[in-house]
């Protein structure tokens, strides 16, 4: 070991109470006393020529004082002040990890902002749409919670009941607030002959009909009253056919849930109102334009009402039960309970038994255990009650009742009806004689499966439309009886609802002219998705559909779109309701905003997220409810009214922002033979199975090897059986 000496690596003495010079210390420095030998602490220490090693430690380790030079002192407490960066480097860890993420944070934040900016100014230096005002306006008291137009007449449910107003001068001629109810849904068709029937559904659920003759309401029957208080049930969709001829309910119960619908008598209500149009049904429910009507005048108003002809029940379809275990022993006991020759069902007459169902749920969880943890499923064997969607359908070739019944081209002739979860889309016949009672589990005439759970439809004289859970999208040919495509949306994006662009081509009930090449319309669809984009969806039966992103799901949430609703004044036009209460027209060939409807400065849109609203078809008119926007007290006195906007398209120049198309020639499929309508049908058929001729060969080599294969396990099992 080398011998410390005065010189470079010696160090100081520390100490003058140490032990003398002929003490031998060993330490594990090259630092040592020079003037003692001692080492203090841990320092290599030799005196006067003596190198003896020995190991001391006289005193416990303490903790080094801080030793970064960057270190904030006592006497810097301008530091701050005079290099605020310099903090991020002082902080010791994990404050500096917290810091930077908080930074990150900020910075991503101010990232966002910035993005928002920029989208701003740009949206300001491009073409602004031209901003329409409303043309007329009147109010309502009470809240005004839907609205709907027939005929003349612009019909307000509202909080306190209902009332009905002059097209042309915005005028009150009636309400009905007998039982002080508040009313969230109308329904209403014109009758012709100044005869109205309106379908509404209060805050109780019940649905109520009415008769509008005259300028007075015409109340017929609440469909789902009952006396028994515990056996009520509350209406959660009413729909009304186009003409006025069937009403479908949905109701609810405590435990189930099932769709009546109802024929309603509209000729012998035209008879009936015109006998008595001076008695005592019109003199108790006819107001004079200013009072409303009292308990008494509803009371004695129910004895002259009975003389209207009331509504008849001719369906009431259940939700389709789960499907169990069998009880046939051989296929012909199952063939036997199949009614009418059909193909398809729900599912019920199968040979599978209780067993083998059993086997494949245990099968099914013992693979995707892990998921169905994780999900938390909750296993549950009460059946909860669904929703359903249901429309009415004109006669066509996807649903034929027989030569003996009797069809009217503008008459519904059936109901289509879907279930929440349910792959299937169910068909009634609703003129053909019912075979079992009204009360009792009806069959569907038509069952149509699908590949995933239906989510929304829609449904033109012309076409049907189905979207599924998996974004696939079919849209059918009803009066061909075949699928005109089938598109599945970009990224699988959910879909909302789905709208058909009502266009002089695609809303005509009328079929093109049969030829070599004849002029097919396309067929345009408004796609809403789940995350706010919009789409249209164009098809054809000469060419491939095609998706065209009309509205992007946008960054800042107060420009999502909240609905959107053809317009048919306009071809290729739309309504679009956004979240921050806008309401735009698009122009989708041009996939352009060409206006604004806007209300007054001092009001707003009321519920844009659900806005309240509705089309006249007739007039060409969009009726819109505002609210005001003040919070003194003089907008709360007058928090009880509400105001109804009109947008008259015809009063802004719109027409060169949609020019008019040719119309195409039109015949009816109707009148076509037989003959035609088959060579129609194979010519479509035929350019969709050009793509076809490359797969044969290789579905043909896939049917010879799995025919093979059955063949050698069918032998192996009789070469097991034989002894």
């Amino acid at each position: 070991m080398a011998t410390g000496n005065s010189g470079a690596g010696a160090g100081r003495c520390h100490s003058e109470k140490l032990p003398p010079p002929s003490s031998q210390i060993l330490c594990d420095s090259s630092f040592s006393c020079t003037c003692c030998g001692y080492c203090t602490g841990a320092v290599l220490c030799t005196a006067r020529g003596s190198t003896m090693p020995a190991r001391v430690r006289k005193h416990s380790l303490e903790i080094p004082p801080p030793s970064e030079e960057d270190w904030l002192k006592d006497d810097e407490e301008d530091f701050f002040q005079q290099d605020p960066e310099r903090i991020r480097d002082a902080l010791p860890q994990p404050f500096r990890m917290a810091n930077k993420l908080v930074m990150l944070v900020f910075e991503n934040a101010m990232e966002i902002i910035e993005r928002r900016e920029t989208l701003r100014e740009a949206q300001k230096l491009k073409a602004q749409p031209t901003k329409c005002f409303p043309t007329a306006e009147f109010q309502v008291t009470g809240t005004a919670n839907c609205l709907s137009v027939s005929g003349k007449f612009i019909f307000v449910g509202l909080s306190v009941g209902l009332a009905a107003f002059r097209m042309y001068d915005c005028k009150q001629v009636c309400v009905w607030d007998a039982v002080k109810t508040e009313i969230c849904v109308i329904r209403s068709s014109d009758l012709g002959n100044e005869h109205h029937v309106l379908l509404t559904v209060d805050e109780m659920g019940l649905v109520s009909l009415f008769c509008f003759h005259r300028e007075s309401f015409l109340l017929i029957k609440i469909l789902n009253e009952v006396e028994d208080i515990s056996k009520r049930s509350t209406c959660v969709e009413v729909v009304l056919s186009s003409g006025g001829d069937y009403a479908g309910v949905l109701l609810q119960g405590s435990s189930e849930v099932w769709l009546e619908v109802y024929r309603l008598p509209k000729d012998s209500w035209l008879k009936e109102t015109e006998k008595s149009s001076g008695a005592a049904a019109g003199l108790a429910f006819r107001e004079k334009r200013s009072s409303w009507t009292s308990v008494e005048s509803f009371v004695s108003a129910n004895k002259a009402e009975a003389k209207l002809s009331l509504p008849v029940l001719v369906l009431k379809v259940k939700p389709p039960k789960p499907i169990t275990g069998t009880n046939f022993k051989s296929p012909l006991d199952a063939l036997k309970k199949v009614d009418d020759g059909s193909m398809l069902g729900l599912g019920h007459n199968h040979l599978i038994k209780d067993s083998q169902w059993e086997q494949h749920e245990a099968i099914f969880r013992s693979i995707y255990r892990e998921f169905l943890e994780a999900e938390g499923e909750s296993e549950s064997k009460d059946e909860v009650p669904r929703r359903a969607a249901f429309h009415f359908l004109l006669p066509s070739w996807i649903l034929q009742g027989g030569t003996d019944i009797k069809v009217q081209p503008d008459v519904p002739a059936s109901i289509s009806v879907y279930w929440d979860g349910s792959h299937n889309l169910c068909f009634y016949l609703l003129n053909r004689p019912l075979k079992e009672r009204v009360d009792a589990d009806l069959k569907p005439d038509v069952v149509w499966p699908c590949a995933a759970p239906i989510a929304c439809s829609a449904v033109s004289s012309w076409y049907l439309a189905l979207a599924c859970e998996d974004s696939a999208i079919t849209i059918w040919d009803k009066h061909l009886g075949y699928p005109l495509s089938v598109t599945v949306m970009p990224e699988k994006r959910p879909i909302r609802s789905i709208h058909f662009l009502q266009s002089a081509a695609s809303a005509s009930s009328e079929a093109p002219c049969p030829g070599t090449d004849p002029p097919s319309p396309a067929v345009e669809l408004l796609v809403l998705c789940t995350d706010g984009s919009l789409y249209l969806l164009r098809a054809s039966r000469a060419k491939k559909p095609s998706i065209t992103l009309l509205a992007d799901r946008p960054e800042d949430p107060n420009l999502a779109v909240t609905a959107v609703v053809p317009v048919l004044a306009f071809p290729s036009a739309a309504l679009v309701f956004s979240w921050d209460g806008t309401v735009s027209l698009m122009n989708t060939a041009t996939l352009q905003m060409v206006c604004c409807f806007n209300s007054p400065p001092s009001h707003a849109v009321a519920s844009p997220w659900q806005p309240v609203f509705t089309l006249d078809t007739v007039n060409w008119c969009l009726l819109l409810r505002g609210d005001e926007q003040q919070t003194d007290a003089l907008a709360q006195s007058r928090a009880s009214h509400s105001t109804i906007f009109l947008f008259y398209f015809n009063s802004y120049p719109l027409e060169e922002a949609f020019p008019k198309k040719p119309d195409l020639p039109f015949k009816s499929l109707q009148n076509l033979s037989l003959f035609e309508r088959c060579n129609m049908f194979l010519r479509d058929s035929q350019q969709r199975l050009v793509g076809l001729e490359e797969q044969l060969p290789e579905y043909w080599s896939r049917l010879q090897a799995r025919a093979a294969a059955m063949d050698k396990e069918s032998q192996k099992i009789k070469g097991q059986k034989k002894p």
